[in-house]
């Protein structure tokens, strides 16, 4: 005998309830087994029947569908919750899909559209799909950090990931959370159909073979978790998805690497918690260096100490006319790694999709981006540092009182 996909419904409106049961009755692989008139009866009827999928209404007394959605997909993950609404606003299915919601139906609806969407949202559920992942494997999660755009953080999260794959035989995930304008898969010369968006409101609960499905392969050993492919969809993510996410990618890949957006928002925090090393990209420039400053003095008061910070030096082929040693004095941190400048490979590169530490190997950028892997394998060697001197740390103590 079939399974029958059980049917929660949460209407506060009795005549919405019955028409909705005379819809689902045309179908034989749906049953209805219970029915709620309040957000909160909908969240203790959702932990009692667990239900397979939830019909929630958005406006009923008391707790809302909308904060019924995001208690029942802590409590009761299994469910998949299809919110129904007379509100077709972009902001009403925004708040609904962050909540945690697979779809949005807008009253009034047809059969066969409830029954379409219904499917929809189970698709990512088949039976016997969700393993759990191998805990006991604890991979490291490395994040590349910048207080500032334009220091090539995108470039060297990118040929980092495919050069760790090289040099260590294993397979590495790069994870990309600037989720409004991330290019990692465009570095990479990929069209993801898949991104993290989907993930979220596809996939749950979340596991490995899930996961797998949102991976896209830039090679066999390096596998991408792309960014939204709209700006908009960036509100879906929440920093739970994001924690589930690190999570299971850290039990599945030796190394992943993240890529990230240039704020301290919540997400970013919680990225940067979960994170084993920060890689903080500078550049010789003073609003850069002004910036990393305080993003490193942000780090300090987190509680994150130099063995979890790394600051890297990412050189352009331009004179600046400061000194490394002179940046190191104001900064307070030695530089674990300078990455030489190299222009002509690097823009290239970036526009072939090719990483450069596959393309131009032996340049001095490419060596630069191979003397990260050695510091985050555990085989790193001292750097040379620049001679001290006087401009810089005086402007800086200057921006700094």
């Amino acid at each position: 005998m079939v399974k029958k996909i059980k049917v929660l419904i949460a209407d506060d409106s009795a005549a919405t309830r019955e028409n909705i049961c005379k819809l689902i009755a045309f179908d034989s692989e749906l049953v209805i087994i219970g029915q709620a008139e309040s957000g909160l009866e909908a969240v203790v009827k959702a932990k009692e029947l667990q239900p397979d999928i939830i019909l929630m209404d958005i406006n009923m007394p008391g707790m809302d569908g909308i904060t019924a959605t995001a208690r029942i997909t802590d409590e009761v993950p299994d469910s998949s919750i299809i919110m129904m609404s007379v509100q077709g606003e972009q902001e009403y299915q925004r708040r609904a899909m962050t909540a945690g919601a697979k779809n949005y139906l807008i009253k009034p609806f047809s059969g066969e559209e409830l029954l379409q969407v219904i499917k929809q949202s189970l698709k990512n559920r088949k039976p016997g799909s969700v393993i759990t992942p191998d805990w006991k494997r604890q991979g490291k999660l490395i994040t590349v950090f910048s207080a500032k755009g334009g220091t090539g953080k995108t470039t060297i999260a990118a040929n980092l990931a495919v050069a760790l794959a090289a040099k260590t035989g294993l397979e590495t995930g790069i994870v990309d959370v600037d989720l409004q304008f991330g290019d990692v898969a465009v570095l990479l010369n990929l069209m993801p159909r898949v991104t993290i968006a989907d993930l979220v409101r596809d996939a749950a609960p979340l596991a490995k073979e899930t996961l797998d499905n949102y991976l896209v392969p830039f090679n066999p050993a390096v596998k991408v978790l792309a960014a939204p492919l709209r700006p908009e969809q960036a509100a879906m993510i929440t920093n739970r998805h994001l924690a589930a996410i690190l999570n299971i990618m850290r039990a599945n890949f030796e190394y992943t690497v993240i890529d990230t957006a240039s704020v301290f928002s919540e997400a970013m925090l919680t990225v940067l918690a979960a994170s084993d090393i920060i890689l903080v990209v500078a550049a010789l420039d003073l609003p850069t260096i002004k910036n990393v400053k305080l993003c490193l003095e942000m780090l300090e008061s987190l509680g994150y100490g130099d063995d979890k910070i790394k600051v890297v030096l990412n050189k352009t082929t331009i004179d600046s006319g400061m000194e490394t040693g002179e940046v190191e004095e104001s900064l307070g941190y030695k530089f674990a790694v300078t990455v030489p400048g190299d222009e002509h490979v690097v823009v290239s590169s970036v526009n072939r999709g090719v990483p450069f530490v596959s393309s131009h190997p032996e340049t001095p950028v490419a060596r630069g981006i191979k003397e990260l892997v050695c510091l985050i394998t555990g085989n790193d060697r001292e750097q040379p540092s620049g001679q001290p001197g006087l401009g810089v740390v005086e402007r800086v103590k200057r921006l700094f009182g």
